[in-house]
């Protein structure tokens, strides 16, 4: 059908799907994962120190809670999502770039704790085939319960380095977004003065003739 002046409206396409639209409309679920991730983490913490007593073990198998992951990696991951939840809310240039921040030393927190579980894993793997060929008492079940914890702990960080990650990523690219913005901006100004600037110039042009 003819639009009004006799011309043909154009049909208009559906907006892109980006992976910058994709993790726009994740923000809120992914700043929720990462607060629970964090609270789970100082949960096994807190469970570990106050009920076992670590002095009585080898040091490699409770290596990840004497390094404190659970503690501070809980914190980071909970100030990472808080972020991401309020930035989503409250669009402030602060509060996007401290999510970017946060995401991004999140991302390096998960990465560390993760080499640090696994490592703990490998120790306590260690130990328990130890137990099993030489004695099974008490100490033997701690282990092989710590192990599971560990192993709960790992899965959760790698979980939460994807969050951190998708996050940083998407930070990143809407700060160079945001640098477009000002030269597209000017872009669109001008073309819109343009027909102004045209028309002040044919009424300076018709009326040097009239003065003269």
């Amino acid at each position: 059908r003819k639009g009004p002046g006799g011309l043909i409206p154009r049909a208009t396409s559906p907006p892109q799907q980006t992976w910058l639209t994709v993790l726009r409309r994740e923000l809120e679920f992914l700043g929720v994962t990462q607060i629970l991730i964090g609270a789970i983490c100082l949960c096994f913490g807190t469970i570990v120190f106050s009920v076992l007593d670590i002095s009585d073990f080898d040091e490699e198998i409770f290596s990840s809670f004497k390094a404190g992951y659970p503690f501070w990696g809980a914190v980071l991951f909970a100030i990472s999502g808080l972020l991401s939840i309020i930035s989503e809310k409250k669009n402030g240039v602060y509060l996007v770039r401290g999510r970017l921040g946060a995401n991004a030393v999140s991302s390096i927190a998960a990465g560390a704790g993760t080499v640090i579980l696994i490592l703990n894993l490998s120790n306590s793997w260690a130990y328990i085939s130890q137990c099993e060929k030489i004695r099974e008492d008490d100490s033997c079940f701690v282990v092989s319960f710590i192990t599971e914890i560990v192993a709960m702990m790992l899965f959760l960080t790698i979980l939460g380095f994807g969050s951190a990650m998708s996050l940083t990523i998407y930070g990143i690219g809407e700060e160079f977004k945001g640098d477009k913005v000002p030269d597209d901006r000017l872009y669109e100004e001008l073309n819109i003065y343009s027909p102004i600037y045209s028309e002040l110039e044919d009424k300076i042009e018709m009326s040097s003739p009239m003065g003269s």
